[in-house]
């Protein structure tokens, strides 16, 4: 479903490439493959063996980027990053890379996740003497690298990751080198690709498709990557932990055509509304999704149960953004502006509307509202996932229990509150049947501590406060 709509967004996506002569323009054509992971903030640095040159501003990244930038974006290696400011907040200052100068190396950095002792850190360090300049946890690691100043960069930077916790896919450019590290769950996806003799990482494998990379390898949990002219080198720096990728990644977050864990994503969707159909089947006419990421569950919902699938729901994609200050109708305007209910389709019809998950539940009772407004004369509201019950430490902007749903109604009192016929929610073990089955646990599994409160890291007090927002 549309993230602009719905109130749930990823952190960022991270991209890299090593060894390309049009390393800035590639990383450019990287992130936009990543846009939608981040849509507040874009940046590029590059590095021409000697110094580190830097453009990044708030907004999209064909806002952000012109192309008298690239001339100034000199250089074979570059990262690149799309941010949604959620821990930290917005502001130009938390864009990111983030670049670091000094006198013997500096380095720029890119972060995918959330660190859940980011807070305990930032006061030990401001402690020792450390001024932050962001709010942002990302800074964090790039002062711990510093305080181990009589280490080299590889050393430093193993230091520094024995220290943080929680869930990252970091991406360290310095002059001369580009580190790619994972944590040692494994919570964030990241993968290594090739491009003819260019090494290139990106948070999703469909942004080696569209610069015509060919995927190697995802990086492995508690892997420190070296690249530089020499080639790719690998390194342990965490014993690497039973994997928990985050389940919403699946769900709704990366896009259809990217890989995760050796499984595409769309066939994983799929599977999860195959799985849905089997727990919660209804007697109707149509069956349609919310777009974009339902799509591909209410096609496997229809394809499982024999109800024809059908697009009674359509995404308006020329919609800007807006200055306007919105009032409650105006909200419901925006909801109709953004999302179009078909009603040649849905008039007279027992409607099953598919979507990814429901987590404060006013986009859909406005989405249910629509349909039965457009005609249908039932909607049967299925989620391809369970309900939302507890926040995310780890990079989703689901700080508080007070935003969700979930956590305070139950299933028969959403149904009321959004409208619908019937409710049905996928359940963890038909979520589970859909990601992970038949696979090894240990290098296979998924995060599910939103659904269950089961946290596969310690959660820290501090850490429970809601992230501020620019």
């Amino acid at each position: 479903m549309l993230a602009e709509i719905k109130g749930l967004n990823e952190e960022c996506g991270v991209f890299g490439i090593w060894g390309h002569e049009k390393a800035a323009e590639v990383a450019y054509y990287g992130l936009h493959a990543l846009q939608h992971r981040g849509q507040e903030g874009a940046g590029i640095v590059t590095s021409d063996g000697e110094s580190l040159h830097l453009h990044k501003g708030n907004g999209l990244i064909n806002e952000v980027f012109q192309q008298d930038e690239f001339s100034r974006l000199r250089g074979n290696a570059a990262l690149g990053h799309v941010r949604y400011a959620t821990q930290g907040g917005g502001g130009y200052e938390n864009v990111q890379p983030l670049v670091f100068r000094s006198q013997k190396e500096s380095m720029a950095l890119a972060h995918n996740g959330n660190l859940v002792n980011a807070y305990a850190l930032k006061h030990q360090l401001e402690a020792q003497g450390s001024i932050l300049q962001t709010t942002s946890d990302t800074e964090v690691l790039a002062h711990l690298i510093k305080r181990s100043g009589h280490l080299r960069m590889e050393e430093a930077i193993i230091q520094a990751l024995s220290m943080i916790k929680g869930a990252y896919a970091f991406s360290i450019l310095t002059e001369n080198k580009l580190y790619v590290a994972l944590d040692p769950r494994g919570l964030r996806p990241l993968s290594l690709g090739i491009l003819g003799g260019a090494y290139v990482v990106s948070s999703e494998t469909c942004a080696f498709d569209v610069i015509g990379a060919s995927y190697l390898r995802e990086i492995k949990p508690g892997e420190l990557l070296i690249i530089d002219d020499h080639g790719v080198s690998s390194r342990t720096f965490a014993s690497p932990l039973n994997r928990t990728l985050c389940s919403m990644e699946y769900v709704y977050f990366s896009r259809p055509d990217s890989d995760l864990n050796g499984k595409n994503v769309h066939a994983s969707r799929k599977t999860m509304g195959k799985e849905l159909a089997k727990e919660a089947p209804v007697e109707a006419d149509v069956v349609t999704g919310v777009p974009d990421s339902s799509i591909s569950a209410a096609i496997g919902y229809s394809e499982a149960s024999g109800i024809p699938y059908e697009l009674g729901l359509i995404k308006n994609r020329y919609v800007g953004r807006t200055f306007i200050q919105p009032s409650q109708e105006l909200r419901e305007q925006g909801v109709k502006m953004k999302l179009s209910a078909v009603r040649g389709i849905v008039d007279g019809k027992r409607v099953v509307m598919v979507d990814d998950s429901i987590v404060r539940g006013t986009t859909s009772k406005r989405i249910v509202r629509m349909l039965k407004e457009a005609g249908a004369t039932e909607v049967h509201v299925r989620i391809a996932s369970p309900p939302i019950e507890n926040p995310c430490y780890y990079g989703i902007d689901t700080s508080t229990k007070g935003e969700l749903i979930a956590s305070s109604h139950s299933v028969e009192e959403i149904r009321e509150l959004i409208g619908a016929d019937s409710l049905s929610y996928l359940t963890t073990e038909g979520l589970e049947n859909a990601i992970v089955a038949g696979e090894n646990s240990a290098e296979y599994g998924i995060c599910n501590a939103c659904f269950t409160g089961n946290y596969p890291t310690e959660i820290y007090p501090e850490t429970a406060l809601p992230a501020t927002k620019a």
